[in-house]
């Protein structure tokens, strides 16, 4: 999934993080290890990447990042409600200053009216407790609602650390 333009995304956003002397935690679903996979392509990225949490099923987001069952019953995996439970879940779990949760339908099939393929949800924390959420609607295949969902994920990542 990572090509050449994800990976100078994930090098902008390490040097950010560098420059603060912060590190940063994943938390994936749908993207299944495909930011992580951008990051640590880059060099030298131990000094601000900690680790990431490939939370694909209800349980793993759970077990590994203190999801509440109710929430995920309440709104379902694909949430705002469960992708800020995911970011907090990631910084709670790690020794990172800034965390990335994502969680969407990446297709084929698994949408539905309400959450079509292609809808993603993301969310971004900061250890101060400054918290932001969005909703996309990626159109494409399966590969490319994960490769843009990554991207919006550095990209707005990028904008916090600015």
């Amino acid at each position: 999934m990572a090509d050449d333009a994800l990976i100078a995304l994930a090098a902008e956003v390490g040097a950010s993080l560098k420059q603060r002397g912060w590190m940063l935690a994943l938390a994936e679903s749908c993207t299944g290890g495909g930011i992580a996979e951008a990051i640590t392509a880059v060099p030298g990225s131990s000094a601000w990447f900690d680790r990431g949490f490939v939370t694909y099923s209800n349980a793993s987001k759970i077990d590994m990042l203190g999801v509440q069952s109710e929430t995920l019953d309440a709104h379902g995996a694909v949430s705002r409600e469960v992708v800020l439970q995911m970011a907090q879940g990631a910084l709670r779990n790690s020794q990172a200053q800034v965390s990335i949760a994502v969680s969407g339908i990446a297709g084929p099939d698994g949408g539905t009216p309400e959450k079509p393929v292609g809808t993603v949800w993301l969310a971004w924390a900061v250890e101060d407790g400054e918290m932001l959420s969005e909703c996309h609607r990626f159109d494409g295949s399966r590969r490319e609602v994960r490769y843009q969902s990554a991207l919006v994920a550095l990209e707005r990542l990028l904008a916090v650390l600015r």
